[in-house]
C-alpha cells in the first residue's frame, strides 16, 4: 500500500522539480543510488520497470525506503498494463508512470487513489488523461518534442501540469529551456545517473549531481 497520498506525491514533485529515474538488477547498487539521491535532496524516485524479475528488486527497495529513507517517495515507471501496475501497487509503489496513455492503468491507480502519470504526445492524449483524473502528464519522449511543445500545450491548456522525460539533462541551459516553458518538474535518468557513476560506484558524485541540479532548478524558478 502506498505510504504517500496522490496529492502529497504531486506536491513533492512540484516542490522539488526533479524526479530521478533508474533501473539496475543489483539490489545493493539500487540502494546506493537511492541513498545518494536522498542525501542530495531528492524526495521522489522512479524505479524503471525493466529486466527480468524487476519487481523483486523494487520490493526490496520499497522495504528499504520504508525503513531507512522515510521521506523518499518511491514509484515505478515503464509500466504498460494494468496487471503490472497492480503488482507494483501491492509492493507499495506511491506512483505509476507509463510510456503511453493506458486507461486500464488509470482505473487500477484511481481505485486505490495512487497518482499515475501517462506518457502523452498530443493534446488529445493529454485531454483524455485529464478526463481520467491525471494530475501530471509525462511528455515523452521529451527530447523529440522539446520545450516548444510545452509552450504549445500551455497556450490552450494553462492548467496542464507537464513532466518531460527523455532529452532532459542537468546542465543549466537545458533546464532553463524546460522551466521557462512552464514544466512542473522534469524526469531525468542516464544523463544524471550516468553509466560511469554506476560502473565506478562513485555515489558521492551522484549525490553532488542531485544537489547541484536541485539548486539550479530552485534558482531558475526564483
Amino acid at each position: 500500500m502506498a505510504r504517500f497520498s496522490r496529492i502529497e506525491v504531486f506536491q513533492t514533485m512540484q516542490r522539488t522539480g526533479l524526479v530521478p529515474l533508474h533501473y539496475n538488477s543489483n539490489v545493493k547498487v539500487m540502494k546506493e543510488v537511492l541513498n545518494a539521491c536522498y542525501l542530495g535532496g531528492a524526495r521522489v524516485f522512479e524505479f524503471t520497470n525493466r529486466g527480468d524479475f524487476a519487481h523483486e528488486v523494487f520490493n526490496e527497495l520499497s522495504k528499504y525506503c520504508n525503513a531507512e529513507l522515510g521521506e523518499m517517495i518511491l514509484g515505478v515507471g515503464s509500466v504498460t498494463d494494468a496487471g503490472t501496475a497492480s503488482l507494483y501497487l501491492q509492493m507499495g509503489a506511491n506512483f505509476v508512470v507509463t510510456p503511453v496513455l493506458r486507461e486500464d492503468i488509470a482505473l487500477v491507480c484511481n481505485r486505490k487513489k495512487v497518482m499515475w502519470s501517462p506518457g502523452c504526445g498530443s493534446l488529445s492524449d493529454i485531454c483524455r488523461a485529464e478526463e481520467l483524473g491525471c494530475e501530471l502528464v509525462k511528455l515523452f519522449p521529451g527530447g523529440i518534442y522539446g520545450p516548444g511543445m510545452v509552450r504549445a500545450i500551455k497556450g490552450p491548456q494553462p492548467w496542464t501540469s507537464v513532466m518531460p522525460t527523455g532529452g532532459v539533462s542537468p546542465d543549466r541551459e537545458n533546464l532553463k529551456g524546460w522551466f521557462d516553458a512552464g514544466v512542473t518538474c522534469v524526469g531525468m535518468g542516464s544523463k544524471l545517473i550516468t553509466k560511469e557513476i554506476i560502473k565506478k560506484r562513485n555515489f558521492r558524485i551522484l549525490e553532488s549531481n542531485i544537489l547541484g541540479t536541485l539548486n539550479i532548478i530552485s534558482e531558475l524558478r526564483s
